[in-house]
């Protein structure tokens, strides 16, 4: 049985729409963000996307971004 995350890393994702994240930092040092289907998101390092991407379900980016407000990674 294949599982949400299985499905999202056999996307391909040559034809992603990838954009700057809005928290990036002036110097080029940057996280981009892909939006993918059914609210999961892509990210990866602008400066080195060779080294692949990360993907959340829906469900996971939008506990991740709750946490972020929530300060559970400070």
């Amino acid at each position: 049985m294949e599982s949400a995350k299985d499905g999202l890393y056999g996307l391909e994702l040559t034809d992603a729409r990838w954009r700057k994240s809005s928290k990036s930092w002036a110097d080029g040092a940057c996280v981009q963000v892909a939006e993918l289907d059914g609210g999961a998101v892509a990210l990866r390092d602008s400066r080195h996307p060779e080294r692949g991407d990360l993907r959340f379900t829906a469900q996971e980016w939008t506990a991740f971004c709750a946490g972020v407000r929530d300060g559970e990674f400070d």
